[in-house]
């Protein structure tokens, strides 16, 4: 990826909604520039969409976290939907090693941190588990209002 590609894609992350004329703008280069790089990051598939950012996506809660997740056997798929379900889950990676799931999660409080994952630990399937706190979060490639 070009340099030039590298500012557009950066300045887009913050706000996907900037005009090619916004872009240009701040690049101090032409509008048909900026229409051509962006053009070919879509047909590359560097750019694979657009998407809306609602404020309950970037709204972060006092206490987040990381749980690791074991699962039993081939029960995967059914912990994922089950994980899936609770309004505290916000993001769910497959993984590989000890370690079968990593789940991103949330809470007002402590207190209620500590009811999620007594519903998660209640998930059939899960054999295991190994929660962190996320203290900071010092670099992030998401999208902020």
């Amino acid at each position: 990826m070009l340099d030039l590609d590298r500012k557009i894609v950066t300045l887009l992350r913050h706000n996907a909604r900037r005009s090619i004329s916004e872009l240009a703008s701040e690049l101090g280069i032409t509008r048909a520039t900026v229409r051509q790089h962006l053009e070919k990051l879509e047909r590359s598939g560097e750019i694979v969409g657009y998407t809306l950012i609602l404020k309950a996506d970037v709204q972060e809660q006092p206490v987040r976290g990381i749980t690791l997740i074991e699962v039993e056997g081939r029960a995967t798929a059914r912990v994922v939907s089950s994980l899936g379900g609770l309004p505290n889950v916000s993001v769910i990676h497959t993984t590989c090693g000890k370690w079968d799931l990593l789940v991103e999660i949330s809470a007002e409080s402590m207190a209620d941190l500590d009811q999620l994952l007594g519903r998660i630990r209640m998930v059939p399937g899960i054999t295991s588990s190994e929660t962190h706190l996320i203290l900071a979060t010092p670099r992030s490639t998401r999208a902020r209002l």
